[in-house]
């Protein structure tokens, strides 16, 4: 039969480029076919002076691994990854594996060098007689030509360059991979090169390496592979993408049965079992997709809490580029604090009480008090996506901005907890007294900011409940009286409590106001920063661990590959306020339970336990915050400003906040602290995770923080009512004006005062007694 041009000129153009590269990288002597031996004679000695000429060693990096995020209990979260591969070493890969992938690409890979010239010869023949191509290139050179692409980094310029084979780049590259290989094999066994092939392979959908491959299409693992599943896995490295079998699952058989073949050929497995092999299809239902990221995992916003710590850990990088590069090819085997039952727990809670698509949004966040552990991070909210019509949303509305939050919320009265510690560890104790009067006007106040005295705006105050008139500290804290705490505020001074509330961990979330920034704003004690609910619980887990404050902690332990442990945060847990401070701390707020307006939220059984109610203006938010010494938990229920008018049932609903809102899962609200966030979410949470935990009791605080210290009483003799209570109010007392008539006295001047034996507890309230002049004399009756 007559030979065509074309075909003739395909068999010279082969042959001659075969001679071009044999020539010119000295493929006839014994240094490429035999392993490890030298080059010798002339020719192999002037071939040699050219190799020199080239790169003398493959650089082999560590091969991209993906990273494992595990939850408290071992269960995964997720992956992160560039290439989804998990690094097997070859005693670990099933024997049907090996000697499948041998089979069809190098079945004479231990007994040749760096080139197999049979194979190459056997392949060059083969292409150029028209039949299917065939590749001629060994283990070693494969496996170079793959670390050249993987060094590419999806630079297709790069790729097209590795991939190239015609012309004279083309002869220049395949010149270029063999003494890269030539190198390869002096340098590494065969074994070695054998395990790193088949770590780089590439086995489509996203797979890198055998054990990726393994557990992607056959749910298992490189070990425990069998024949046919090894055959289908080798099959595929010649062409991935079209021998796919989720979506070729016939061309993927077909290709498997080659292999399966011709291990039978070469006698690797017996005929039988090559029949048996083949009889066995392919089931699609065990592809085990791997996520890769947060939006697919169990927790998304959880997840990004935790992708957005890793990303600033020095340990895994200089700069937030370099550690999102060791995160996502690093192999690192990241352990988190997150418990799943107690993520689910809250989850639960709050979808029995707020759909994700209310025009209302809800969280629940728990701090292990000591240590700074984050127990629970949920939203009612917990798809992460794009489509806010059914509910996604990509904002983590428990986290600061920094870490994946929105703008945050006002937290109301929970912030007269600040006020009240600043002032118990300036000495004022917790009998202190004020006329709360049900509306006060504090217009023109003075008061002391970190830059020196202020003098209030307009700035008229009302309380929020009943309660008004002379009052201390706990009946004002139990009935969250706005005009008591205003006072005390101005008293203690801003500076004081702005800094103490940042000592406890607190943020502002509105950008270019921070927390120090409100010490000229005595609103600030009625919670009128936008803070992150998480920072909150921070906050009050200070409380619960008498003054020791730790930084939230969402991470346990980060391991390399290697198995090397990497510096993680530690929660950097420090004393900010006296224990006997927080002692009295905990006091005053376990009465907000037993007799205020956290009641409706109190934990049934009796456990130790204290809180604080928050409700803003127009109840655009209502907010519980509570603990025990076991867990500080912070439930907030807030509008979404965004969506507007709120609906009531199928009625539009106009209000400005919660009050009567009607949610999706058929829960009217309150718009309060303790009957909505508190007794709704709060409660049945924290009850179920402190289900057969021990109790612990609070400790008792000393008496000077219960009633005062005793102090002595200043001399007030001869002194003007005015000088009587500038003295008085210097030593520390509250002064109150009681008019009372005087036979010795004459009017307007001072009698005396109300306390006796020459002390009184400080920051008690002194009856100051003014003469109204003597007793008018009885009228005289007619006579």
């Amino acid at each position: 039969m007559p030979v065509s041009p074309m075909r003739i000129v395909k068999i010279v153009s082969s042959f001659l480029m075969f001679a071009v590269v044999s020539v010119v990288a000295g493929v006839l002597v014994a240094g490429l076919f035999v392993p490890l031996a030298g080059l010798s004679g002339a020719t192999g000695q002037a071939a040699a002076g050219q190799l020199d000429d080239l790169p003398a060693e493959l650089e082999t990096p560590p091969q991209a691994e993906r990273s494992t995020v595990l939850l408290g209990n071992g269960d995964v979260l997720t992956y992160f990854y560039d290439q989804n591969r998990i690094y097997t070493e070859l005693d670990d890969i099933a024997p049907e594996m090996i000697t499948a992938l041998l089979a069809i690409e190098d079945h004479r890979f231990y007994e040749h060098g760096a080139l197999d010239l049979t194979g190459t010869l056997r392949a060059l023949l083969r292409n150029s007689s028209g039949g299917d191509t065939q590749g001629g290139s060994s283990i070693s050179q494969q496996y170079v030509k793959m670390v050249l692409l993987e060094a590419c980094d999806l630079d297709q310029q790069c790729i097209a360059e590795v991939i190239r084979s015609d012309g004279p780049e083309g002869y220049q590259r395949k010149i270029k991979e063999l003494r890269y290989a030539l190198a390869l094999e002096q340098k590494f066994s065969k074994d070695e090169i054998l395990e790193r092939y088949l770590n780089i392979a590439y086995f489509g959908n996203g797979a890198y390496g055998v054990e990726a491959a393994a557990s992607y299409y056959f749910s298992t693992t490189a070990a425990k592979l069998t024949l046919p599943q090894a055959a289908m896995l080798a099959g595929l490295v010649r062409d991935p993408n079209q021998l796919n079998p989720v979506k070729s699952t016939d061309a993927a058989l077909q290709r498997r049965d080659v292999v399966i073949n011709r291990m039978a050929e070469l006698a690797m497995i017996t005929p039988a079992a090559a029949e048996k092999a083949k009889r066995h299809g392919y089931d699609r239902r065990d592809v085990r997709p791997v996520r890769n990221g947060c939006v697919d995992s169990d927790y998304p916003f959880v997840c990004d809490y935790v992708r957005r710590t890793l990303l600033q850990l020095p340990s895994l990088g200089a700069t937030p580029e370099e550690r999102e590069q060791t995160l996502n090819r690093g192999g690192l085997t990241i352990k988190t604090a997150i418990d799943p039952d107690t993520q689910d727990l809250a989850q639960r809670q709050l979808e029995k009480v707020v759909g994700p698509k209310d025009s209302v949004i809800a969280t629940m966040n728990m701090i292990q008090p000591g240590t700074g552990l984050i127990l629970a991070m949920a939203q009612s909210r917990p798809v992460m996506g794009d489509d806010p019509k059914q509910g996604e949303t990509y904002y983590n509305y428990s986290a600061t901005p920094a870490m994946g939050g929105a703008e945050g919320f006002q937290a109301g009265s929970t912030f007269k907890a600040f006020t009240a510690a600043a002032a118990l560890q300036r000495g004022i104790p917790l009998s202190k007294t004020y006329d709360a009067k049900s509306r006060m006007d504090f217009t023109g106040s003075r008061f002391d900011s970190c830059s020196g005295p202020v003098t209030t705006g307009r700035f008229p105050v009302k309380n929020s409940t009943a309660a008004a008139g002379v009052m201390d500290m706990r009946r004002a804290a139990e009935q969250s009286t706005n005009t008591y705490f205003v006072q005390l505020a101005l008293d203690v001074g801003m500076c004081d409590i702005v800094e103490l509330t940042e000592k406890l961990g607190m943020e502002s979330s509105t950008k270019d106001l921070p927390i120090s920034a409100y010490d000229t704003m005595p609103s600030f004690t009625l919670g009128t920063a936008e803070v992150a609910p998480m920072k909150l619980a921070e906050a009050y887990a200070t409380f619960a661990a008498r003054g020791v404050h730790c930084d939230p902690i969402v991470l346990r332990e980060v391991t390399t590959a290697g198995g090397k442990d990497l510096a993680v945060p530690d929660g950097n847990c420090r004393r900010v306020i006296p224990a006997e401070v927080a002692d009295a701390m905990n006091e005053l707020l376990s009465g907000v339970m037993s007799d205020g307006t956290g009641r409706p939220a109190r934990l049934d059984g009796g456990r130790p336990q204290a809180g604080k109610t928050g409700t803003t203006d127009d109840n655009y938010t209502v907010s519980f915050a509570g603990y025990t010494p076991e867990a500080a938990g912070v439930a907030m229920i807030a509008i979404d400003n965004r969506k507007v008018p709120f609906r009531k049932g199928s009625k539009p609903y106009r209000s400005k906040g919660v009050l009567g809102y009607e949610t999706d899962t058929g829960v009217v609200l309150e718009g309060s602290g303790g009957g909505d966030a508190g007794s709704l979410i709060w409660k049945p949470t924290m009850e179920r995770y402190l289900d057969g935990k021990p109790e612990t009791d609070f400790v008792a605080p000393p008496r000077d923080l219960e009633a005062g210290a005793l102090v002595e009483l200043p001399d007030i003799s001869g002194l003007s009512i005015a000088a009587a209570v500038e003295r008085l109010e210097e030593a520390g007392f509250t002064v109150r004006q009681v008019r009372r008539h005087s036979e010795t006295v004459p009017a307007g001047e001072v009698i005396g005062f109300s306390k006796t034996g020459g002390q009184a507890r400080a920051f008690s309230t002194i009856d100051l007694y003014v003469s109204d002049g003597p007793e008018p004399a009885e009228p005289q009756g007619d006579r």
